[in-house]
């Protein structure tokens, strides 16, 4: 018998999709940027406010970004939720996305210490981008451009923490995937990914906009949970 969607899991896909469409419809009626607003900026840029640690979760770019995230929160979430219980599901869903935000914005600060030497550097930032107050290179000024201008959306340093749980709870389970011809067993298919991200992260290409060291640090805080909190109890 099917079982049906367990409480947190579907009450985090009404909120995500709930997000989504006051997103699509304040930037289609008002031309508000939501996810600007909502977004995870850079701890130093003036953009940045604490409440982003949180709803950044809650927020994607477009359609195929959540369409992707809620169907991993549907498959995954739901069989982990069932295993761990709604409550401590929960916990586990919100403290995995706070790793995801802690990876991401170390490496920030790395890659800003390494550029300017010192992890805040009170930027002039505006609309129209950055005022630096002395010279950079042009690798160098659109590296910072993006960190300081840029915000991290989306539920995947979250659901890479559901992912891991999975893959340690079920790691003979056949996962039979959209984009793969045959099934594969998850101890597989889920340590590829993260070597994915890691190797995607390290590349730091140009065209690549996705935040990887999100998903590694959703996925490290995962596993550490698992690892010395849920297997204990």
């Amino acid at each position: 018998m099917r079982r049906k969607i367990p409480p947190v899991v579907l009450n985090l896909l009404i909120i995500n999709g709930l997000v989504f469409l006051a997103t699509y419809i304040l930037g289609s009626t008002q031309n508000m940027d939501l996810n600007r607003i909502l977004g995870l900026h850079y701890f130093d840029s003036s953009l940045f406010k604490p409440y982003q640690i949180i709803t950044s979760m809650f927020c994607h770019g477009n359609m195929t970004h959540l369409f992707f995230n809620m169907f991993a929160l549907w498959m995954f979430g739901t069989v982990i939720e069932y295993k761990m219980g709604s409550v401590n599901f929960l916990k586990f869903y919100l403290i995995c996305g706070l790793g995801a935000t802690a990876l991401h914005m170390g490496v920030q600060a790395f890659q800003v210490h390494e550029i300017a030497g010192s992890l805040s550097n009170n930027f002039i930032i505006s609309e129209e981008g950055i005022n630096f107050q002395r010279g950079f290179d042009e690798s160098n000024r659109n590296t910072l451009a993006q960190i300081y201008l840029g915000a991290a959306v989306g539920a995947s340093g979250a659901l890479y923490g559901v992912l891991i749980a999975f893959g340690m709870f079920f790691p003979n389970e056949k996962l039979m995937l959209i984009f793969l011809p045959v099934p594969i067993s998850a101890k597989y298919f889920i340590p590829a990914m993260i070597a994915l991200d890691f190797y995607l992260g390290l590349a730091n290409y140009s065209w690549d906009p996705i935040a990887h060291y999100a998903h590694l640090g959703g996925a490290l805080f995962g596993f550490l949970l698992i690892k010395f909190w849920f297997n204990r109890r």
